[in-house]
């Protein structure tokens, strides 16, 4: 097997790294190593056989430059800690193996960890087109095809962005959007873990403020992943009339609940102490509690606010609780949230999120909240208010994230139109992102709840098997999501000239990458209810002619005239894509035919009947 990967590996002076350099030399697959240092004025002394290599930081976008730079092998290696690790036995030539496959742009794999003087296992999960969160957990070691490097490099370059911290970001959404992203299940390297937090207190660290520079990076970046994908959503909510029906009850408060009889009266007083002008109730769904919960409950059975619900369903998950409290006939017109181990921050919690479903017109709300102890003493990392959202943006960069917020509330005849999934983990998460696709979210960022984080949380403190089980849900929700935002319809046209890098090492291995700029225009899918029958058609039509034949077929299906400027865009686009075979025919077709329609829209303002009878 010849030398087909460069290695890239952080380094500092005085670290055990020399085990590590000798399995890469000893490897016959690896061509150069690369020892990435931050060091500034003297040059570090590296290992024999390895080369410096100094960069800013390892997730800038200048350093993902650099190192494409560096790529004139078919592979290149990534490692993303300082800290020492170990190959398993032949592991680079496995990698090597699955990166063989052209369409596979970048591999991670399993891994052993160090962790507390003990070794563990730490699997991984597959990677979907939902898994867009910016903390998905790779593990260190990163394997690309160089040229998809190459490409996400050419891609920043072209647009002009230049990371502090999003450039790794970026380059593993540029791949994921051109080929595939694979998961090695094998075991192929141990690492040491230098982050020894519960699982509970590492999952805010994307709203910890301390971290709100790098979090602006990455919505910048995920955004334009989002618009050049067709998932990017304008602004342009649907409006709610909240006087659609009847209702008895202003608001209520929602509280599923099993097993917590040391926090559920807190919370039902905390329920009741609510000062509002308006009228509300409290549904609880005591689901099956067992420890004394529901006799709890029963003493607030005379009370005229309360309602006690038990279902007979043994298979009901806090999502098929809520279904069951919106679905009552004396639900009321906003249903708001209340978790059974929580309390309301103030007496003016109930009366601050109806009034701002009237202020902004929003179909959902979400406040902020305080993390706390069983005891109410704040701990770390305090207020969660997810200030990254933004009136504009906060529908797309909810898909980056992995929570919305607390306490949650929704219209209630909405909220019944959706349906919770019934689920006990990620429900909420999934209302939020399909409540953003079309209508409005309200914000209020003064706190409004306590979350108590003890030691009778269901997260507080979870293995990696079940964080790897929860991440892969959120995953599939975001999948589930993104597919949705795509089918909405976007227009899509090119507007800027097409630039290519090329690459050339001493084997003569070429690599070229095209990128085009492409912004979005929301249709209305009634305008193109057939059109996309048409692209499957015309996908396996034109497979196999020439360019030429893709002109002539589009001129003789639609028996239409484009500009000269356009249609020479096009042609010019395609034969540069065909040659090089990195974006298919068919993408570009297909922006082709779109472009028909953004034309007849913009200039002719309507429809030819022909696309209402493809």
């Amino acid at each position: 097997m010849r030398k087909t990967i460069n290695c890239f590996i952080p380094y500092e002076e005085n670290t055990a790294i020399d085990k590590v350099v000798t399995a890469l030399k000893d490897s016959i697959v690896v061509n150069k190593i690369y020892l990435l240092t931050t060091a500034h004025g003297s040059m570090p002394s590296v290992p024999a056989g390895c080369e410096p290599f100094t960069i800013d930081s390892l997730n800038s976008s200048d350093t993902i430059k650099k190192i494409a730079q560096k790529a004139d092998t078919p592979f290149t290696l990534l490692y993303t800690k300082a800290s020492p690790f170990e190959l398993g036995y032949m592991a680079l030539e496995r990698i090597a193996d699955f990166l063989q496959d052209r369409k596979t742009g970048m591999v991670y794999a399993d891994h052993y960890e160090w962790k507390e003087g003990e070794k563990k296992k730490h699997p991984a999960i597959d990677y979907q087109p939902g898994s867009v969160r910016d903390d998905f957990d790779f593990g260190a070691l990163l394997a690309f095809r160089s040229e998809y490097l190459i490409g996400a490099a050419g891609m920043m370059e072209n647009e002009r962005e230049n990371y502090r911290y999003a450039g790794l970001y970026a380059t593993r959404l540029f791949i994921a959007e051109t080929s595939r992203i694979v998961h090695i299940n094998e075991y192929l390297y141990t690492e040491i873990e230098e982050d020894n937090r519960l699982s509970g207190e590492k999952q805010f660290d994307y709203v910890n403020p301390r971290n709100r520079e790098v979090q602006i990076e990455m919505e910048q970046a995920f955004t334009g992943y989002l618009k050049r994908t067709g998932v990017y959503l304008p602004s342009n909510f649907k409006k709610v009339n909240f006087r659609t029906e009847t209702f008895t009850y202003e608001a209520s408060v929602i509280i599923p609940v099993r097993n917590r009889v040391r926090t559920i009266d807190d919370a039902i007083r905390s329920a009741l102490e609510q000062q509002t002008d308006f009228p509300f109730n409290i549904i609880i769904v005591d689901n099956h509690s067992t420890d004394g919960t529901s006799e709890v409950i029963a003493r607030y059975k005379d009370h005229p606010q309360v309602i006690h619900l038990q279902p007979e369903r043994t298979d009901l998950g806090i999502g098929g609780c809520w279904n069951l409290a919106v679905h009552h006939p004396l639900c009321g017109r906003f249903a708001i949230q209340l978790d059974s181990d929580d309390l309301y921050s103030s007496p003016q919690t109930l009366q601050t999120i109806v009034n701002t479903f009237y202020k902004e017109q929003c179909a959902m709300v979400i406040g902020t909240y305080r993390m706390t102890d069983f005891h109410l003493s704040t701990i770390a990392p305090g207020i969660i208010d997810h200030k990254e959202w933004t009136p504009d943006n906060g529908h797309n960069n909810a898909l980056r994230i992995n929570g919305l917020g607390a306490p949650r509330a929704f219209f209630t005849p909405l909220l019944r139109e959706i349906g919770v999934p019934n689920v006990s983990y990620g429900e909420d998460y999934a209302l939020g992102l399909a409540f953003s696709r079309t209508y409005k979210i309200g914000r209020i960022y003064d706190e409004l709840y306590l979350c108590r984080r003890w030691e009778g949380n269901s997260d507080a403190a979870l293995g990696i098997e079940q964080v790897n089980t929860n991440n892969h849900y959120k995953d599939s929700l975001r999948t589930h999501e993104i597919n949705l935002r795509r089918c909405s319809i976007h227009v899509i046209f090119p507007i800027t000239t097409m630039t290519m890098n090329v690459n050339k090492s001493r084997n003569n291995h070429c690599s070229c990458t095209t990128y085009l700029k492409i912004p979005f225009f929301r249709l209305e899918p009634r305008h193109i209810t057939d059109f996309f029958n048409l692209l499957i058609k015309a996908d396996i039509a034109i497979f196999d002619y020439t360019v030429p034949s893709i002109n002539l077929l589009l001129l003789d299906q639609f028996h239409v005239v484009l500009p000269r400027f356009l249609l020479f865009r096009i042609l010019v686009s395609v034969k540069i894509l065909n040659r090089y075979g990195y974006i298919t025919v068919r993408s570009y077709l297909r922006a082709a035919i779109e472009l028909l329609l953004f034309y007849y829209l913009t200039i002719q303002g309507e429809i030819p009947s022909i696309f209402h009878n493809l």
